[in-house]
């Protein structure tokens, strides 16, 4: 028994080579309780497969490249089921799999009776009742054949039928062999069961399900085996670190205000040798040992601490006095990020810690930061404390340039920012202000409750320059690549004296002493007055945070008076469109306040709330803000309407509807971050996002396209985008009258158009012609951009291709060649690239004069589009006719030129085009010499690191080679020895090539002997054994021409280069048998030649 444990043990990967097992270890483990000493079945579904936590009646399977590579084995294992095992498979199940279906009545054809919303299999059991019946949408099947057949008939929909039937029926063998096959924790006697009915008679039955039980047996160990390789792969804890974290944190917490946590043990005080707390029959499911935390704000937290990273439990069972093993949350990679997920205060008060909690890579440059601004608080101006990052950024350059000198010196963390902030002047004017708006303020409606009525303009200002600063060094914040920082703090404007200010600064002061001193009858009137300023206007935006109104507005927020709170979200709604505004709503709290409006009643309240948040969370740290606080789960919930598909609105759906808009931008808005986009989908709101995508309301759909395209560089919401049915309406909603709508689903499809499945869904729901259709609209650059995106991904399939060849995309594309921005021309020259893979393409491209701009484009400086209009030339030059134009223009040149671009991936892509120039040209060897320096520039090329840069090289000296005098000029700068170098590789693209360019360069002089005497011969040997025919041709073909020296011979000889020729002269390229043959030939005549001087 213990061996069996120490084996799961070393196969979890818990222990290190050098873990020893101590005598204590094994006398604890012999106290096992018993549940460890049988296997259980249906493991895989259990525990393998990633399910969300249940909140309301059973969890469901995650959209996951885990689950969906766990679900595409059990579709193949059960498709196959009928043909593999014909006799098992009509055994009829104990109890039918029933789920919910999508599939329709018209699906099902020939072996099936249809009756209106009814379908029954002709099929029946010895009861003759059918073996399929479909009723509603409600599903029955009761074996394997019908099974089968079901998959066959559900096509692209097989994928989410499964993940239903599983969802439904979590331990199907209970439901196809008896509730005595089940899956159950302890000792499993169902074998030993099926074994004793064998025995007792011949009952072909049982025979059938001996062998369904021990193939669905092998099926399940073959998904724990697939999830255990998968996981494997993402291992990032250790008892060590656990431990190490645990520690860290325990100096930090106590019963303090300021400590990070109140409490933090284990639940075990018994440590393993092996550095675990946790029991044996867990550790082999990689668990290290598990704690108790207690948060400030939030009630105790047990978790679970295993290899792949830190979850929620179930807490401990007082009960039995064991713990709930299962997981409740999703897996963080430590505990710090557990909990910053889970407490704002941990957070809050991490930020507060007097030294940097964590090392981290720009711990020095954070450190300097931090003193380059409490160098310039003295004596500085205001405005000094609302530069830009920018500004910040080249002050800390300096600064580093500074302290080159004390490097020697030990650095330490900087206890001056403490003192940051008011000066003792500045602090005694604040002091001041705040003691005469207490004393004018008269008591307003003890419902409302004010935070911030005195604090002066200038003290926030500063506040929040300092906290936008410093605050941020509490998380490192994972943003994904479309966030942008365009609304970063700007300086701010300063009125010079009081005769440049407008009238309306003046009425907006006389305002707020009602507003801040009044009851809230006067507070509501005066938030009346205030909206009839022209709000949208710099002026009263500025005026309204200088006379300190912002404050107030938002502690009206945080009382219990609908009329303040919903006169308070319309003015902020409104100036929330200032980026100085935006940022001082977040330093106020005003954010934290919104999220829990958001659970009001109220429906106009929480539709303000939403829209509010949706303007104030433009820049990263808001986002973070309304993570943290709940607000992504709260936004999704707001998504939540029975309305969804209706036409005809009564005016209680309109105002669900429009709840749900508001909730759509604010998600929009959030969703510029990744985490952001994480916390949306483990909220569920992909499925609502598919449900409203389906209605037929533009003001709805806009927001949410926005947010479904923005959330599309995302794997996960990629796939769940085509599983969920989705692109079929991103596709309708292509013909739309609004021009914004359109262009966000043509950005959503160019992001998805990633996976082949999703170009060919497009194809299939017609979306090739819409898309060429809205090439027409040249005006609206950025709507161009999306659709020549969606354009370039989906031309990467042939079959799509062959369509926009009928809709004439390619003369379309070359007529907007010139007079666009780059981000629309990378986007075009991409998909001119992708078009050009079909000859017909080429062709019309030269006919309506594409190719000058493309070698026009060649001599730009942006990355992306060198890339693409390289790969755009190189393909125009398979063609000899376009190649006559590219050379009279100039063309190989400049891509000679792009090898000297720093880029690796420009210069890959100019090599590859280099290529079919050389092929193509008519005196290929003259024109390669008249490039001074050229040669000398590919054969350095060959020393990168990049693999394809190498591949491409290696394919353009192989070009090179053909003309003698070139081989001569590239053997004198050093091709050989850089050739035989790359040998020892592993990647078969490079490998072909490689070998095609050593065949050409052993046609000069000595160079076969040179590559004999670099050592690249036994590796090419090595070729042979790929699993790539291409590179068996290249190989032999090389190794040919290596044969002609005998030294060469022998070492092929001596690494076993004859065996694997002799198969390959077998095959059917006769390339390849040719070059095998006569390698062998070779040989042979060296060993005949060896034998006659031998033996005369």
């Amino acid at each position: 028994m213990i061996l069996e444990v120490l084996s799961n043990l070393n196969d979890s990967m818990i222990l290190s080579e050098s873990s020893v097992w101590s005598f204590s270890d094994c006398v604890y483990l012999l106290r096992c309780p018993p549940s460890i000493q049988g296997k259980t079945m249906g493991a895989a579904l259990a525990r393998a497969a990633q399910w969300t936590a249940a909140g309301y009646g059973t969890g469901t399977l995650e959209i996951t490249p885990l689950n969906e590579a766990l679900l595409n084995q059990i579709i193949k294992f059960a498709e196959d089921f009928s043909t593999r095992h014909p006799q098992e498979a009509v055994v009829v199940f104990k109890e039918p799999l029933e789920w919910k279906t999508q599939l329709g009545c018209s699906a099902f054809g020939e072996g099936y009776e249809i009756d209106g919303a009814t379908v029954k299999s002709e099929a029946k059991d010895e009861d003759g009742q059918p073996l399929l019946l479909l009723t509603a949408s409600n599903l029955r099947v009761r074996n394997f054949d019908q099974l089968s057949r079901l998959l066959q008939i559900a096509m692209e929909k097989k994928l989410k039928e499964a993940q239903a039937c599983l969802e439904a029926n979590r331990d199907p063998i209970v439901k196809i062999l008896g509730p005595e096959y089940g899956t159950v924790e302890g000792e499993d006697k169902s074998m030993l069961h099926l074994l004793e009915k064998v025995k007792q008679g011949d009952d072909p039955e049982t025979e059938k399900k001996m062998k369904i039980f021990i193939l669905l047996h092998q099926l399940d160990m073959q998904l724990l085996n697939s999830s255990l390789k998968h996981i494997s792969q993402d291992i990032r804890l250790s008892p060590a670190a656990v431990n190490n974290e645990v520690n860290l944190l325990k100096n930090f917490s106590g019963k303090g205000e300021d400590t990070v946590l109140e409490s933090l043990e284990y639940t075990s005080d018994y440590t393993f040798s092996n550095g675990c707390r946790a029991p044996p029959w867990r550790q082999v499911h990689g668990e290290i040992c598990y704690l108790v935390i207690k948060p400030h704000d939030t009630d105790p937290l047990c978790i679970t601490c295993s290899t792949a990273g830190v979850f929620l439990n179930g807490g401990e069972l007082k009960s039995k006095g064991d713990i709930d093993y299962e997981r409740k949350s999703d897996i963080y990679k430590d505990i710090v990020t557990f909990l910053r997920e889970r407490s704002p205060r941990f957070v809050e008060n991490m930020a507060k810690q007097q030294y940097t909690f964590f090392k981290e890579p720009t711990y020095e440059k954070n450190y300097q930061r931090v003193e380059v601004v409490d160098a310039k608080v003295s004596g500085q101006s205001q405005n000094h404390y609302d530069y830009t990052e920018k500004n910040v950024h080249e002050k800390v350059k300096s600064s580093a340039a500074k302290s080159k000198s004390t490097d020697k010196k030990k650095l330490e963390p900087s206890m001056k920012w403490k003192n940051i902030g008011l000066s003792a002047a500045r602090s005694a004017k604040a002091a001041k202000n705040v003691n005469e708006e207490q004393r004018r303020s008269s008591s307003m409606s003890t419902k409302i409750k004010k935070k911030a009525t005195g604090i002066s303009s200038e003290s926030v200002k500063m506040q929040s320059s300092l906290k936008c600063k410093i605050s941020d060094k509490s998380e490192e914040v994972s943003e994904s690549s479309s966030e942008t920082e365009e609304d970063e703090e700007q300086p701010v404007r300063h009125q010079e004296g009081n005769t440049d200010l407008p009238s309306e600064y003046w009425g907006i002061q006389k305002l707020a002493k009602y507003l801040k001193g009044g009851n809230p009858t006067a507070t509501v009137i005066a938030l009346c007055s205030m909206r009839d300023f022209n709000l949208a206007q710099e002026t009263c935006q500025l005026a309204i945070r200088d006379v300190g109104c912002l404050e107030v507005l938002i502690n009206l927020l945080d009382t219990e008076e609908i009329k303040c709170q919903i006169g308070s979200l319309k003015i902020l709604k409104e100036i929330s469109q200032n980026t100085l505004i935006r940022h001082a709503i977040a330093d106020l709290g005003g954010l934290e306040i919104m999220v829990k409006i958001l659970d009001s009643p109220d429906k106009d309240l929480k539709c303000l709330a939403a829209e509010t948040i949706a303007n104030v969370a433009r820049f990263k740290r808001a986002r973070r803000t309304v993570r943290l606080h709940g607000g992504i789960k709260r936004l999704v919930g707001l998504l939540e309407c029975p309305s969804v598909r209706s036409t005809g609105l009564t005016l209680y759906q309109a105002k669900d509807t429009e709840i749900a808009r508001c909730g759509a931008l604010a998600l929009w808005s959030c969703s510029k971050s990744t985490k952001n986009k994480e916390a949306i989908r483990k909220a569920g709101g992909i499925p609502l996002l598919a449900e409203w995508l389906k209605s037929s309301h533009i003001s709805i759909l806009t927001p949410v396209v926005g947010t479904l395209q923005e959330c599309a560089s995302e794997p996960s919401y990629r796939l769940a985008i085509r599983t969920e049915g989705m692109i079929e309406n991103l596709v309708n909603n292509l013909s739309s009258e609004h021009e914004e709508l359109q262009m966000h689903c043509a950005s959503a499809i160019f992001k998805c158009a990633e996976d082949k499945e999703t170009r060919d869904l497009v194809r299939l729901h017609g979306g090739l012609q819409p898309l060429s259709v809205l090439l027409g609209n040249s005006e609206n650059k950025q709507l161009l951009a999306a659709v020549t995106g969606a354009i370039w991904k989906c031309a990467i399939s042939g079959e799509n291709v062959s369509k926009f060849h009928d809709y004439k995309v390619v003369e379309a594309l070359v007529g907007l060649l010139t007079d666009q921005p780059e981000e629309v021309l990378i986007n075009i020259v991409g998909a001119l690239g992708e078009c050009c893979q079909e000859p017909i393409n080429r062709a019309i491209i030269r006919q309506c004069g594409g190719i000058p701009p493309l070698v026009k484009l060649l001599t730009g400086t942006n990355q992306a589009l060198l890339v693409n209009v390289t790969k755009a030339v190189g393909a125009c030059a398979t063609e000899p006719e376009n190649m006559m134009i590219i050379d009279r223009l100039d063309g190989v040149r400049l891509l000679w030129s792009l090898l000297k671009n720093p880029n690796p991936d420009v210069q890959a892509s100019a090599a590859w085009a280099i290529c079919p120039c050389i092929e193509n040209a008519k005196d290929a060897g003259e024109m390669v010499r008249s490039f001074v320096g050229g040669l000398e520039l590919i054969v350095n090329l060959l020393k990168s690191k990049n693999k394809e840069v190498l591949a491409s090289v290696c394919a353009a000296i192989t070009n090179i080679a053909k003309d003698e005098e070139n081989l001569a000029v590239i053997t004198d700068h050093g091709v050989v020895p850089l050739l035989s170098n790359l040998a020892n590789t592993n990647n078969d693209k490079l490998r072909r090539h490689l070998a095609e360019a050593i065949s050409h360069c052993c046609m000069w002089g000595s160079n076969r002997v040179t590559f004999g005497e670099s050592k690249a011969v036994a590796p090419l040997v090595r070729y042979l054994k790929s699993n790539d025919p291409l590179v068996h041709r290249a190989t032999a073909q090389a190794l040919y021409q290596l044969s002609e020296d005998p030294s060469n011979c022998i070492t092929m000889h001596e690494n076993g280069v004859v065996k694997l020729l002799l198969t390959m002269v077998g095959s059917t390229d006769e390339t390849l048998q040719e070059a095998a043959a006569g390698c062998i030939a070779n040989i042979r005549r060296l060993a005949l030649a060896t034998e006659k001087a031998k033996y005369g």
